[in-house]
């Protein structure tokens, strides 16, 4: 079935108040693709016709016209906190998941490696960072395929011993700080590609006195894994029903939760 808008002026990056979205779904012809520019979502039939590829919003701006994703892969920008999963090894970098379209790029030369020295030696990349293996980072550029750039500052480190909760990006507010010590000895980073990690709080780590590349393991008490689970509840809770995750939410959600055993 095809639904055709007759009347352009209705795509327009404002929503007014007293008129809904143009939601469009795979196979809507929107316009005569003739007459406007093809955005992302959208893509040209035999006859001319401009078509939605993706379900969305339709936005319109001058003779441009692309589909808004209800829900997309994380895009990311300079600055922006994420935590990822190293995915591949290769020469003098590794490939990291990062929850974007393309899998991010950690050069040799972005790392302190123990010791305080650029090591360029690739024997010392495995000793540090595997498959598997679990980083939080900055992006220090965006390449001209999308693909991101990262960098490990003093502050990054690679993550263990705690929990990984993935929700959708879009949730996650931004804010100067990412990483959060709760009274209750657990911190939680929010990676704002929607990665999130809880962890019991390290005073090391909280220090940023120790290496980025040590494995921190420490015996954890009940109270400890009880915690680190109530906040992992917490923010599958919040993002099933699309509530902003950031310090205070999660806090308050915590604060709820204790009339209640963790299963």
């Amino acid at each position: 079935m095809e639904t055709y808008y007759d009347d352009i002026s209705r795509l327009s990056l404002e929503s007014s108040a007293d008129e809904p979205p143009n939601l469009v779904i795979p196979g809507c012809v929107i316009v005569d693709g003739q007459k406007y520019l093809r955005g992302h979502g959208t893509y040209f039939n035999d006859n001319g016709e401009l078509l939605v590829s993706t379900v969305g919003i339709a936005k319109k701006t001058n003779k441009f016209i692309c589909i808004e994703t209800v829900r997309s892969r994380y895009c990311g920008s300079v600055g922006d906190f994420v935590i990822g999963r190293v995915v591949e090894v290769l020469q003098k970098r590794w490939k990291v998941d990062v929850n974007a379209r393309l899998n991010a790029i950690l050069l040799l030369s972005s790392v302190n490696l123990p010791g305080g020295e650029l090591v360029e030696d690739e024997q010392w990349m495995r000793e540090n960072l595997v498959e598997g293996d679990l980083i939080s980072a900055e992006v220090m550029s965006v390449y001209a395929d999308g693909s991101l750039s990262l960098q490990l500052r003093d502050i990054h480190r690679k993550l263990n011993q705690g929990v990984l909760v993935s929700v959708p990006s879009f949730l996650i507010k931004k804010r100067k700080v990412h990483l959060h010590h709760f009274p209750c000895k657990i911190t939680v980073s929010f990676g704002i590609n929607g990665n999130i990690w809880i962890a019991p709080t390290d005073e090391e780590e909280k220090d940023c006195s120790s290496s980025g590349f040590m494995d921190i393991i420490q015996s954890l008490t009940y109270d400890t894994h009880d915690n680190i689970a109530r906040f992992r509840n917490c923010c599958c809770l919040l993002a099933e029903n699309k509530v902003m995750l950031f310090e205070k939410s999660l806090w308050l959600a915590y604060e709820y939760s204790l009339a209640y055993k963790v299963l």
